[in-house]
């Protein structure tokens, strides 16, 4: 018999139980890291470009991660509010999307600078040219909107998300406070409070501070997502710590 098999032979029983198990532990927690580093964690958003403050003009961003791993993001249609209708909803161009803006009458007209408004954008539809927003990367989608109301808190956009093999997410539904995320939230735009100005107009320096982390997250993997797996590796090599902990223990009392 050799020294290895001996060693063996010896070791107690509940040390060999263990050795066993450990691979077991580590198989169920490398799954786990596949789960959570999967696509519930990216959905549809917008965010400003500095301020967006009541009574004002600004530009915001649709982020569009794409959340699936085996095809890509073609089309984008945001529907703009229609409690708070916005008179203006100007997109800038996007190389590689063709973006159409839909307009229809108002069921009540709106006042801005003086003026009544009877027709409004309601719709926005970006739809790619070429490969659209492929697996692991994400676009943005700027867009200049104005006035802002000056009788609300945030603005709801919701968006629908057509992947090319004709797969639609609906990013539509409400997000309450105090309640859970629901699966697909619809993009929310907070409100700032209007400066003295009174056109809430942002600070020059810090829009463009975010258009420059804006076009730097562009070759950058979604935050949220990469912080969590790095979280869940980091519990992983914890429990194999303890777990070696356990087993040297035991071989030494052993």
């Amino acid at each position: 018999m050799s020294h290895h098999a001996a060693a063996s032979a010896t070791a107690p029983r509940p040390a060999r139980r263990l050795a066993r198990r450990l691979p077991v532990v580590g198989g169920i927690a490398a799954g786990s890291v596949l789960l959570l580093a999967g696509p519930a964690f990216a959905h549809v958003s917008v965010q400003p470009m500095g301020a967006a403050a009541k009574g004002g003009y600004a530009t915001v961003n649709f982020k569009v991660p794409n959340e699936r791993d085996d095809s890509s993001t073609v089309k984008l249609e945001v529907t703009l509010p229609t409690d708070h209708p916005l008179a203006s909803a100007m997109p800038e161009s996007v190389p590689g999307w063709k973006v159409e803006v839909t307009k229809a009458k108002l069921p009540k007209p709106i006042e801005m600078e003086g003026e009544k408004i009877t027709e409004a954008p309601t719709k926005i539809t970006w739809t790619a040219d070429g490969k659209g927003v492929e697996p692991g990367r994400f676009q943005q989608f700027p867009v200049s909107v104005g006035q802002l109301p000056k009788d609300a808190d945030q603005l709801v956009f919701k968006a629908l998300q057509t992947y090319d093999d004709k797969k639609v997410v609906r990013w539509i539904e409400p997000t309450k406070d105090g309640a859970p995320e629901p699966e697909n939230p619809a993009p929310v735009l907070k409100l700032t409070a209007a400066t003295e100005d009174g056109h809430g107009s942002a600070d020059a320096k810090n829009g463009a501070q975010d258009s420059t982390t804006a076009a730097a997250d562009k070759d950058v993997p979604d935050s949220d997502t990469t912080a969590r797996v790095l979280a869940v590796v980091g519990i992983l090599v914890g429990i194999a710590g303890i777990g070696l902990g356990l087993f040297a223990g035991r071989r030494r009392n052993a």
